[in-house]
């Protein structure tokens, strides 16, 4: 049976953690940023975890990272 690929945007876009969950960039913070705060886009360079009610449909699309 062949291996079962992953979905190539899911898998640039997010990674696993150590205790399996999985990790994201934060959204707004690729232009347009004259306008938003300084303390706002510092909060926007850091990642965060991905909502568990999502978690189950990403990793449908990265089936390698079991």
């Amino acid at each position: 049976m062949p291996k079962i690929k992953s979905n190539r945007a899911a898998r640039k876009r997010f990674s696993k953690t150590a205790t399996g969950k999985i990790k994201r960039n934060r959204a707004y913070h690729g232009h347009l940023l004259t306008s938003k705060s300084r303390k706002r886009k510092r909060k926007l360079r850091g990642t965060t975890l991905v909502n568990p009610r999502d978690s189950r449909r990403i990793r449908r699309m990265l089936p390698g990272s079991d």
